[in-house]
């Protein structure tokens, strides 16, 4: 069973790190959601309602570019796509990635890293806005990950 582990991470690297550790242990194959404009400090202040990320995340249509991110979707079984929450979703390059790859027939599972948020909003707007994927649920991984999630 191939296995594929995509992630996004903004700034310090908390969810990189976190998924760096899931596709060791599983042996899956390691891509980064990169966005097209990387994020600025500027960019990721939640307290200003004019940053980048805030107003991305009060448009639930808005899809920023990503740096490749095609990738060969039909090679891949289980698919582990992470993220740190944002406003208690996916920031929503995670969206443009699904949206650039067809994921049908896989398995999804979400992780995330985050402060003080749960991952059950997040998994539950994915859900909703992407009915025709299986996404089979989600963790939290603020610690160091030394199995399979899906265990």
């Amino acid at each position: 069973m191939k296995k594929l582990v995509a992630y996004f991470s903004a700034s310090v690297g908390n969810t990189r790190k976190r998924a760096q550790e899931l596709a060791q242990v599983t042996g899956a194959d390691l891509v980064e959601i990169r966005p097209a404009a990387p994020y600025t400090k500027e960019d990721l202040d939640w307290t200003n309602r004019q940053s980048r990320s805030t107003v991305e995340m009060r448009d639930p249509a808005s899809r920023p570019e990503i740096v490749d991110g095609k990738v060969d979707a039909a090679s891949y079984d289980v698919v582990y796509i992470g993220f740190p929450i944002w406003w208690g979703e996916a920031p929503r390059e995670v969206n443009t990635f699904l949206e650039a790859n067809d994921f049908t027939g896989k398995t999804i599972e979400l992780f995330a890293t985050s402060g003080g948020s749960g991952i059950r909003k997040a998994v539950q707007a994915l859900q909703e806005t992407y009915p025709a994927l299986s996404i089979a649920g989600g963790k939290l991984t603020n610690g160091r990950i030394t199995s399979d999630i899906l265990d």
